[in-house]
């Protein structure tokens, strides 16, 4: 079962957790008010020496309005060090941590807590930072499923998915239904990524290699048909999870279904090295599919000498992921006449 009403306090927050930065569960849209002190104060201390030797003899050097606006800084956060820091950060941290912990006591449920944990977790936010190009899929509504899911928002009318369960105003249900037939194109596209990307970096591979079988009988996604590790060729099988399902709301369960996955391929010949591709749709890859993907990434830098290599294989796949998140919800709905394919 999911939750069928979204936590009205996410609601009246959305302008808080969308003014946070990226890494910290927002879509870094900055406001103009939180901005505006520590931006003055950063520039201010450093052009001290600049505005004492230009006015230096003209008028007083005295600036009452930078005292002013350290006051200010003071009295909402912490003491105004002796030396005076020229670095923005220094100045807008403590406000973004206070604008992050109004956010997190207004998280009531779990699934609320479950996405903004999940919303500023590494990679979870690579597809913010890639180019909104309508022709590699992301159009107006794949962003608009995008963004609602980051932050919580309602994303459709409650309504009967075409399976016959109800979808709540969050969409939840369409992203576990098993009977949308998204599902199955997206994990195609998602091993089909792969295994381009692998190709890319001078590693031949194969999809759905005949002769390895794992315990229940079937196949793996893929393999590479060259040493990948240790002398060893890689075998990779790949899956999206839904965290905000109840079987996956805490971290253990989430931990325990890459295991699952290892535990399937435990009887293959030592000859391989398996690698479990795990994203949750939310957009956070699972420890195992960063690492590989980070290897990965750096093959492709020494064969580019493209330094952003690794930042675009993230972006690329967070991208998939949030395109099919909008093909899945409009699976579920009744009018099927526009496909998101």
């Amino acid at each position: 079962m999911l939750s069928q009403e979204l936590d009205p306090a996410i609601l009246h927050n959305n302008n808080n957790r969308a003014g946070l930065p990226v890494r910290d569960g927002g879509l870094g849209i900055r406001r103009v008010s939180s901005l505006a002190l520590p931006a003055f104060v950063a520039s201010a201390a450093s052009t001290l020496s600049l505005q004492s030797d230009i006015l230096s003899g003209y008028v007083s050097c005295d600036n009452n309005f930078l005292q002013s606006c350290l006051l200010s800084w003071s009295a909402q956060f912490v003491d105004i060090p002796e030396i005076l820091p020229t670095k923005q950060p220094f100045w807008d941290r403590p406000g973004l941590l206070a604008d992050k912990a109004v956010v997190e006591s207004s998280l009531l449920s779990p699934h609320s807590r479950v996405s903004f944990l999940a919303a500023f977790t590494q990679h979870s936010g690579d597809q913010l930072f890639a180019l909104p190009i309508a022709s590699c899929g992301l159009h107006d509504e794949a962003v608009r499923v995008a963004v609602g899911l980051r932050l919580g928002l309602v994303l459709c009318s409650p309504h009967e998915c075409r399976c016959g369960s109800m979808v709540d105003a969050g969409g939840l249900h369409s992203f576990v239904c098993k009977k949308a037939p998204g599902k199955t194109i997206r994990h195609h596209s998602l091993n089909d990524l792969i295994a381009r990307s692998f190709s890319a970096a001078g590693v031949l591979v194969a999809k759905e290699p005949t002769g390895l079988s794992r315990s229940d009988g079937k196949h793996p996604d893929g393999l590479s048909l060259v040493p990948w590790q240790n002398g060893k060729a890689l075998c990779w099988d790949v899956t999206v999870i839904c965290p905000l399902a109840d079987s996956y709301i805490s971290a253990d369960a989430r931990d325990a279904d890459t295991s699952h996955k290892e535990l399937k391929y435990a009887g293959l010949d030592g000859r391989y090295v398996f690698g479990p591709i795990a994203f949750e749709n939310l957009g956070v890859p699972s420890a195992s599919a960063r690492q590989l993907l980070s290897d990965l990434g750096r093959r492709l830098t020494d064969i580019s000498r493209e330094s952003r290599e690794t930042s675009n294989l993230f972006q690329r796949f967070s991208v998939l992921v949030q395109r099919f998140n909008a093909v899945l919800l409009h699976d579920s709905l009744p009018d099927r006449d526009c496909t998101y394919y």
